[in-house]
């Protein structure tokens, strides 16, 4: 499953046994087409997102409500008996793989990881648009 869309709100990140962080956010897809009459009309459909370990930690540190996102995942199903012994069951998609889309300077506070960071100056890779004119 892939999705691409706005955060609802700021993550929320929790860290479990073991200090493995899990963070769940939700998030806003939007679709736009004409009716009968050619009049715009969206539809917006809200995703519960889970994101585990590292995916988490990345969220926590440079997402925030309004972030548009890319993920990848897949649909998992909870059930469980809530206080009044009703069954209940939610839907939501666990994130394996997360693009920031936002452009720089966008976010609040801390922008996404320069991808030349950490390279020494001389073993920096060629910038993405090297040799295209």
């Amino acid at each position: 499953m892939t999705l691409i869309g706005n955060l609802g709100k700021d993550p929320d990140v929790q860290f479990l046994e073991g200090n493995i962080a899990v963070a769940k956010f939700p998030l806003a897809t939007t679709e736009t087409y004409k009716d009968r009459n050619g009049k715009l009309v969206s539809q917006t459909e809200w995703h519960t997102v889970v994101l585990w370990r590292g995916l988490a930690e990345l969220a926590q540190k440079y997402l925030h409500k309004g972030s548009l996102v890319y993920i990848e995942g897949r649909l998992h199903t909870r059930n469980w008996e809530d206080k009044e012994g009703n069954r209940r069951s939610v839907t939501e998609v666990v994130g394996d793989n997360l693009i920031m889309l936002d452009k720089k300077g966008d976010a609040p506070g801390q922008t996404p990881p320069d991808p030349m960071e950490g390279y020494p100056g001389d073993m920096a890779p060629p910038p993405a648009d090297a040799g295209l004119q």
